[in-house]
């Protein structure tokens, strides 16, 4: 075994978080056919028997990396996965964007503690008890 396919391996068999672990390699090389591709590289696939649908993320596990069109198919909105139709995002289905919790570019609304600005205030704000 060469030095990065040793390293998918343990990858596979320890990382549950990215791409596929061993298990799953195996459960779909015997129950799945391949249905399709998107964009980011994540692959599709349907049960031979069952019909269950999953995916083989192409690197982290992230649910929101699932583009719209192959979401209505993993969650049953439609029979035909995009890779068999004329698909065509609408203009109100908003592209991925990663997950920025935890970085520099997390959403930090005025008023969190991260941030130097307060809340502005409403008309329904309430004056907090205090005991003097």
């Amino acid at each position: 075994m060469a030095n990065s396919g040793f390293k998918q391996f343990v990858f596979e068999i320890f990382g549950w978080w990215n791409k596929q672990t061993l298990s799953t390699r195996i459960f779909t090389a015997l129950r799945g056919v391949k249905v399709g591709e998107d964009e980011f590289g994540n692959v599709y696939y349907e049960g031979k028997k069952d019909g269950r649908r999953w995916v083989v993320y192409n690197g982290y596990a992230e649910a929101s990396a699932i583009p719209a069109g192959w979401h209505g198919w993993m969650h049953r909105r439609t029979d035909v996965p995009p890779s068999k139709s004329d698909y065509k995002p609408h203009e109100w289905e908003k592209a991925h964007i990663p997950n920025m919790t935890g970085t520099a570019q997390a959403y930090r609304p005025d008023g969190s503690i991260l941030t130097p600005q307060s809340r502005p205030r409403v008309t329904g704000d309430y004056d907090a008890w205090s005991p003097e």
